[in-house]
């Protein structure tokens, strides 16, 4: 299977999880409405293709993966939906579209994040497919709950806006982009080889170090594509971090040494799957993607 076969495929399956658990919510339209107005929005669906291709690393994916891929992406979502607030970053565009918060009115959009997050765990809770055991499942929705929370993606967020006009040194940046992206990319990881029911500590261990290098490389790219990048490229407001006087890695390096950054993580990312077999080039070309992509 080619890649671009592959990444189709993955959008495919999670699209389908999604779609089947939006049509369960129909207490209330307009909040089912902006629910599935940020899910479908144009997103790349990187984190829920990790997650297959960190599966495929080690076995078949299966029903487990597809519920992992579709919480994970609901996660995401939720987490884009409160950034893009007034109260937090105030963008009026994600993806090329009006964020949730101006398609309908901020108390909805806040709703929407609420009930996307609940919706993550509902899906993985579910024990219809029983592809692992339960403490198995349980390690699933630890990791998911601890990468969102306090301890990683709410910490980056918080540690973000506290950065704003503040002087960051490398390692304090690094920190802060470890927990608001990296810590959702590494669960993605952890949560496909656990899907699989069969991975071993030493393949846990190999692949949270490829998702801790791949989870900087995409902040990395993403801190150059804010200055080389244009607004309808990105499909969102191009200079975004440098107006509201964000530290980033172009800011603190240099744009040439930023560019070099990531490259360096790409080659971190790949060295760690040195114990796998071809089984996880998914994972090498989704490193190669993270890195080379334009948006």
């Amino acid at each position: 299977m080619s890649f671009s076969t592959f990444i189709d495929q993955s959008r495919h399956r999670v699209d389908q999880v999604i779609n089947t658990r939006l049509d369960i919510y129909q207490s209330h339209t307009r909040l089912q409405e902006a629910m599935r107005y940020s899910l479908f929005n144009g997103g790349k669906r990187v984190r829920p293709i990790l997650v297959y291709a960190s599966a495929d690393a080690i076995a078949e994916s299966n029903g487990t993966t597809d519920q992992a891929a579709a919480a994970i992406e609901a996660i995401h979502a939720y987490s884009l939906i409160h950034d893009d607030l007034p109260a937090m970053d105030n963008d009026d565009l994600r993806r090329g579209k009006p964020t949730c918060h101006i398609a309908f009115d901020e108390a909805t959009a806040i709703l929407a994040g609420d009930a996307l997050q609940t919706m993550a765990f509902d899906i993985l809770s579910d024990t219809s497919d029983t592809d692992v055991d339960a403490n198995t499942r349980l390690l699933m929705i630890q990791a998911l709950a601890n990468a969102s929370g306090a301890n990683g993606m709410v910490a980056g967020q918080s540690i973000d806006l506290c950065a704003i006009n503040q002087q960051l040194s490398l390692e304090e940046l690094a920190n802060m982009h470890r927990l608001k992206t990296g810590a959702l990319i590494n669960s993605a990881v952890r949560l496909g080889a656990l899907s699989t029911g069969i991975a071993s500590e030493q393949q846990l261990t190999a692949l949270e170090v490829y998702a801790n290098a791949v989870g900087l490389a995409f902040q990395v790219q993403d801190d150059v594509l804010d200055v080389i990048s244009d607004t309808q490229t990105l499909g969102k407001q191009q200079g975004a971090d440098a107006a509201l006087s964000k530290p980033t890695y172009v800011s603190l390096l240099g744009l040439d040494s930023a560019k070099n950054k990531a490259k360096q993580l790409h080659e971190e990312a790949l060295d760690a799957l040195g114990g796998f077999d071809y089984r996880a080039d998914n994972l090498r070309h989704l490193s190669a993607y993270i890195v080379n992509r334009n948006h």
